[in-house]
């Protein structure tokens, strides 16, 4: 991608943002299965592929890090689309798109566009950067408005886990954020998840506690 058209397509994403127009970003797809009452869905994900770094900060490190991965601090200098939803995992909140971010290990993900992942991912110049699989799995999803904040998101994880108890399912760990607008974004234009496994991924060990494997 041309640096000029590169950096036209963000300014672009980023003002349609804030009245929470995200239809540039990429976004996964999944499948519905099943909807519980409380408005939670039930969704097959499959695998995908992400940049990933160690976050110990909230986001603060771990953000600049791979958002240089992705405008060209890698082995090609190729300039990656951002993609949505930013998913986070852990007990600090991060308002950033678009990232997933995991207390376990303490990790930060951008998940990759499906082009960049048909040709191959090219590979981080700072050794802090990885690119990983992250297997096939099926959430539970509840979707909310407003500025995702620690009380809403722990109201909503409540929520969601209570739904789930009423149709005797069970969770598998612990519920996590899933925001699909910059932080910049009106609140109430905002579209907001909390998730939660219901099946673990083919992994095994120390990869399926953390939900990844290693690319290639």
């Amino acid at each position: 991608m041309g640096t000029i058209f590169y950096y036209l397509m963000t300014f672009a994403e980023a003002s349609l943002g804030v009245v929470g127009i995200r239809g540039l970003y990429e976004q996964p797809h999944y499948t519905v299965v099943e909807r519980l009452p409380g408005s939670v869905e039930i969704r097959d994900y499959p695998k995908r592929v992400a940049a990933e770094t160690d976050d110990d900060s909230g986001g603060s490190v771990a953000f600049p890090r791979l958002f240089r991965y992705i405008t060209g601090n890698n082995t090609t200098g190729e300039k990656i689309e951002m993609t949505a939803p930013v998913s986070q995992r852990g007990e600090k909140i991060a308002m950033t798109v678009p990232v997933q971010s995991s207390k376990a290990g303490g990790v930060m993900r951008f998940f990759l566009p499906n082009d960049v992942v048909a040709k191959g991912a090219p590979k981080p110049l700072d050794p802090n950067v990885r690119i990983v699989t992250v297997p096939a799995e099926q959430l539970a999803v509840l979707r909310f408005t407003g500025w995702p904040d620690r009380a809403s998101v722990e109201a909503h994880d409540r929520l969601l886990l209570q739904a789930l108890a009423k149709a005797g399912k069970t969770a598998d760990g612990k519920p996590f954020l899933l925001t699909y607008d910059a932080p910049f974004t009106i609140p109430f234009l905002r579209r907001n998840e909390v998730a939660v496994d219901i099946s673990s991924p083919s992994a095994s060990g120390l990869e399926r506690s953390q939900g990844r494997v290693p690319a290639g």
